[in-house]
Order: structure tokens, then sequence, then C-alpha cells
């Protein structure tokens, strides 16, 4: 969001002629409305309302409070001319049009946590379920066949379970599983083997994850590098036998993949609470011998429905009477002093983690932001968030300023705040460096005039480039002829470069190439960078 609306915004925080309204449109438990009115704030219930008969009254509110049957279109926020704050009770906010949102000087907010100890129940019961084949046992014994000798479970105990992400409801699931006595190794790049200690598990790789386990649980989000994470290629990797739960999100799992693997009997069985198209009323999946799904019940219980009613009403509430920012996905934690100063401050940090989050393999130890000159007089903390979030938000897109610092710490991960008041090559500067086993790298950006970004180091090589919108990352040998073949490689893509950012190390050494590109880069244009003569690594990059 714009620093500018924020502090326009938050001028009028807590100065109201008359309580704020707030409009809940979604059900959400009562207690959620006894809040607001607790207080301060004027809140009527009214649901089930069409988009047209919502915009026709939506211009009454300062805050707006719903679930996930409200859909809050561009058309809606039009026709919302004094909302200040929309409030998702729960996580996803696809039904909410965010850049719009924040277009408007709108923050959204959500509650990320509120359901973390339902769903990881949930993912321990269909553990159970498979084990022991409840439904199709309970099915058979209705119908009256009594088939004791059908019906032949597994334990739990002593068995290996596979957690592919260790963060808040995987880190759950694993204190639930040991309490099973169940050993348990966790793939996530972002956990630290100081909190896989703490949690008692093993941190391994995905391949050493996958040939171990009797059970997999998937607790990470959709994103473009967790994608059919349980492809055909990984899902043959597992150990004969293995049994499979996904409660996260749709996408993670190769469907079709895994009906093959069940109908083979490679996979024992598979618990699916999410799917790739939802609602899921066909997949090849239904019908499978051993497989079981729900309908996307991970949250659904009555404590965690209180939960993100209660979370939400309290959040919202703070905004709007006393300024408080808590998960808003689209504004960081400040006051509305800093915001002018901090705002150009910012986006740089944010685009640097981004970088570094986008171009990172391997287990993160440490990161850490150093601020050089003008920068050290600033408040370091909204930048150190923004930079954890443009770091974490590769991995998850919930990630914000406000909850970042939490996940890095949840994640266990290390970060290290450093100044140096005296001034450089540069006037001010940010450098962003990661740890891993791979060892430390780092990058650094300034601001020109002031105000405009600029990566003015990647990886210990002087580059001067703006990072934004689609680009293309190349390290290669330098050498005679090299910009040509991209260049040539790219028209012939219909690719339309937008600029060229060069640096090296020395002449004839390694070089790396930063484009701007007019359009997203596919897979197989990458694969074609790869293998031109001396490029060592081509990878697309979103900012």
């Amino acid at each position: 969001m714009d620093a500018d609306t924020v502090t326009a915004r938050n001028s009028k925080i807590g100065t109201y002629m008359t309580k704020p309204k707030v409009l809940i449109s979604d059900k959400m438990d009562p207690q959620a409305a006894q809040i607001f009115a607790e207080r301060g704030c004027d809140v009527d219930v009214i649901t089930g309302k069409t988009p047209e008969e919502l915009k026709a009254i939506i211009g009454q509110y300062d805050g707006l409070a719903i679930r996930s049957s409200t859909r809050v279109t561009a058309d809606i926020l039009e026709a919302a001319t004094n909302l200040k704050v929309i409030g998702r009770a729960g996580i996803g906010v696809d039904n909410v049009d965010i850049p719009e949102a924040s277009a408007k000087g709108i923050v959204v907010m959500n509650t990320p946590f509120g359901n973390s100890i339902t769903t990881a129940e949930h993912a321990i019961a269909l553990m159970f379920a498979l084990a022991r084949q409840l439904p199709e046992a309970d099915a058979s014994t209705q119908a009256g066949k009594w088939e004791k000798n059908r019906f032949m479970g597994v334990e739990l105990t002593s068995k290996t379970l596979g957690l592919i992400g260790a963060g808040n409801i995987g880190s759950i699931v694993a204190d639930r599983a040991l309490g099973l006595r169940m050993k348990v190794v966790a793939f996530d790049p972002f956990l630290s083997p100081e909190r896989a200690l703490e949690l008692g598990i093993e941190k391994v790789d995905l391949d050493e994850l996958l040939a171990r386990a009797d059970f997999i649980t998937l607790h990470t989000p959709l994103t473009d590098q967790t994608r059919n994470i349980l492809s055909k290629e990984n899902i043959a990797k597992t150990k004969k036998g293995v049994r499979i739960i996904n409660c996260a999100r749709g996408g993670l799992v190769d469907e079709a993949a895994l009906k093959e693997a069940l109908d083979s009997g490679h996979v024992a069985g598979a618990a699916l609470d999410v799917f790739v198209t939802e609602p899921a009323k066909e997949s090849p999946l239904f019908g499978t011998p051993n497989f079981v799904s729900t309908p996307h019940l991970g949250a659904s219980t009555s404590e965690a429905q209180v939960n993100v009613a209660l979370q939400v009403a309290e959040q919202m509430s703070d905004f709007l009477l006393t300024g408080g920012v808590t998960n808003a996905l689209n504004m960081p934690s400040l006051s509305a002093e800093e915001a002018p100063k901090l705002k150009p401050y910012m986006a740089l940090a944010e685009k640097l983690g981004s970088l570094v989050g986008q171009l990172t393999t391997g287990s993160l130890a440490r990161i850490s932001v150093h601020t050089e000159g003008a920068a050290t007089e600033l408040n370091a903390k909204p930048i150190v968030a923004a930079v954890l979030a443009g770091f974490l938000r590769v991995q998850s897109d919930s990630v914000n300023m406000v909850n970042a610092p939490f996940l890095a710490k949840e994640r266990g991960m290390e970060v290290r705040e450093v100044k140096t008041e005296r001034e450089g090559d540069y006037h001010t500067l940010i450098r962003v460096s990661v740890k891993t086993e791979a060892g430390e790298r780092s990058v650094a950006g300034t601001l020109f005039s002031n105000s405009e970004p600029r990566l003015v180091e990647l990886f210990g090589i002087k580059v001067e480039a703006e990072l934004a919108g689609h680009m293309m990352y190349i390290v290669n040998e330098d050498a005679p002829g090299f910009i040509g073949r991209i260049g040539t490689l790219l028209g012939e893509s219909a690719i339309n470069i937008g600029t060229f950012n060069l640096g090296r190390r020395e002449a004839g050494g390694e070089a790396v190439l930063l484009l701007s590109v007019d359009s997203p880069v596919p897979a197989s244009v990458l694969e074609q960078a790869r293998a031109l003569p001396g490029v060592k690594r081509a990878m697309a990059l979103t900012f």
C-alpha cells in the first residue's frame, strides 16, 4: 500500500466524530459482533446479499468483515467510498481483490493462525483413517457384511512420518505424531537445525524423506516452487506402501499420478481434504480403493470458527479505533509520521529480500540486514520486516511485513540487524546477506534521487538494475558473442527485452546478466538458455 495513502488514512484513526461502522456480511460466530460493539463500533450483521445488494450499501461502512462467501471485487470496492479495512476470518483471501483494495487505501487483514490446531488434527485423523481403513470398514459393516479379515490395518507406532513443510501447522502435526511414538522427518528449506532439534524431528532433503517415510503429510502453501511437489516422478521415489495425506492446498499433489500409484499398489492409501478444482464434484480419484476424501474440512471445527471470528473482530477494531495493525496483507506496521520517509527504503528492502529468496537454494541458517549511511538513521524494524516479507513471500503468498518476523522466528531463522553509520560508495545502502550450507552471499541496493530503488551489487559483482516486473537472471562465463546469442533466443521466442543489466568479476571470468522482459519467461525458454555455451544458471524472476 502506498505510504502516503496510509498516512492519510491513519490521520483519521481514533478521531471519529461518530462510531466507525462495520458490516459483517458472512455467517460468523455471534461473539464477533459483540466484540465490535464492546470496543466502540456500530456493527450490522447482514448476510446473504447479492453483489448488487452489497454494492448498494457498502458505502456506509468503514469496515467489512467476511469469510469465504462474500466476493470483494473491484466493482464492490468502487462503491466502498468510506471503507478503510477488510477483515477475512480465516486464511485465504482469494475472494478479495487485494491490488484494487491497496490502490484505494483499504487495508486487507486475515487471521492466518486461528485454525492451525484444527487443520493439524484433521491431518492426524486422516492418518488414522488410512492406517485402519476406517471409511471402508464402516461402509462394509453398515452394509451387513462383517468382513473382519478384509481390513488388516497398520500401527502408527514406530512408523516414520514425513512432513513436507514444518511451519505452524506442520510443527503441531509433528508434536502429535511424536506423542504417538512415531519417528518424524521433515523437508522444509526454512527449517533450521536448531528449530528441528527443538521440535524433536530430523531435517532431511526431499529425496530422503520420500525414500524413508511410511506416511507423508503436506503442510506448505501452493507456490511455483511447491506446485506438484508430489509429482509422478517424486511419487515414484516414495517407499512402496506409503500413505499420503494432504490438508494444505490443492495442487501440491499430482492427482492423476496419485491415481496411477494407488491403482498399481505402490501407494497403499491416500487422503485428500483439498483438490486442484473445488468444489470437487468429480475426480478420477473418487471410487479408487484405499482413497479417502473430505470436502476441505481442515478448518471446520466450532473452536476454529470461534477463534477466527474473535481474532478478525479484535484486529479490525484495533485498526479502526487506535490505528493498530495486525496480520495486514498489504500494509506494514508503521506510524503515520514514519511512513513517508520509510516508504522508499521499505520498497528497496522488500525487493532485495525477494531477490535473495528467489535465488537462494539450500537450507537457510542466517539472514542479515546491514544498513549503511543515511539508512542507519531510520527505524530499522520495518526495513528488516520488509526484507523478511520479500524473502518469505517466495514460499507463501500470505506473508506480509507484520507477520514475517513471527514466521521467521517460527522457522528458527537467525535474523541479524547491523548498522554502519559511515558512508561507503553510496550515501545510503541496504545489504542483505544469507548464510546457507553453500556459504554466505549478499546483495545490496541504494536509492537514486532518494526515492528510486536500485540493485548495485549481486553476489559480489557490481551491477546496476531496477528490480521490477518480469526478469531473467543468468550467470555465465564472460565471452564474446554471448549477448547476441541470448538476444537471438529471446527474439525468436517473441519475448521483448526492456533493459540489459550486466556485471562481471573480471574480464573472461564469471558474469551476471539481469534482463527485464515484457512477459513471463516460459520454462522451455529457460531450458534453451541453460543449454547455451558458458551458461551456468538461468532463472526467471518476478517482482
